[in-house]
């Protein structure tokens, strides 16, 4: 289970420093780690991805205290912990995706009255969680932090650049873990099978009721 201070050691454990006993203590480590943590660091990291752990679903209404000059009619207020897009669709079971729309600034714009989005988002109650990260992810954002803070710690630039190739290897096992934890999605059937499959089920269903 991650924690602030968890990642603050873990990323001194890769540079090779002397772990924290608390996020209050008076060295030169903490102080740099904290400047890249403020640095919206985790919303640098979850950037990276589209992770499961830190999506979040939502119908959205469209804003009528916005209205827009020109193009699509309707305006959507894109929500404060929106990180990245992962799906915008028409439907609710995200089984028609919307292709019509633009993403500006804080704002969605299309021509529906409803929406329906899928986002990584730093909510505390999703990505901003540190407690659910996985470990791949976890491990992905202390070589990250690492890496970051490695100069000013060290002035070792072939440390600095070892830890960026550790960033990045852990980048992608995240990903690929990530990925895993996916249900199985299947291709929507086109016309033509929908059309054969439901001539099928009614002679059956005629054959059925012949024979019974």
């Amino acid at each position: 289970m991650a924690s602030k201070l968890s990642l603050y050691n873990g990323a001194l454990r890769e540079i090779g420093s002397r772990k924290l006993s608390s996020l209050s203590e008076n060295r030169e480590s903490r102080r740099v780690l904290d400047s890249i943590w403020d640095a919206d660091a985790v919303q640098t990291v979850l950037a990276a991805g589209l992770w499961n752990f830190a999506i979040r679903t939502m119908s959205v209404e469209y804003s009528p205290s916005v209205e827009p000059d020109f193009g699509y009619s309707r305006a959507f207020d894109k929500a404060s912990d929106w990180i990245r897009t992962a799906a915008i669709c028409e439907d609710e079971y995200f089984r028609s995706p919307l292709l019509e729309y633009t993403d500006e600034a804080a704002y969605l714009y299309a021509d529906l009255d409803t929406i329906y989005v899928k986002f990584v988002s730093d909510d505390e109650q999703y990505g901003g969680d540190l407690s659910i990260w996985p470990p791949n992810f976890t491990r992905y954002v202390e070589s990250w932090l690492a890496a970051r803070a490695c100069m000013s710690l060290t002035q070792n630039q072939s440390k600095k650049d070892a830890l960026e190739r550790d960033a990045e290897v852990w980048l992608t096992k995240a990903k690929s873990s990530d990925a895993m934890d996916e249900a199985t999605a299947f291709l929507p059937s086109g016309s033509w099978s929908r059309a054969r499959a439901g001539r099928g089920n009614r002679e059956r269903g005629r054959r059925g009721r012949l024979i019974g």
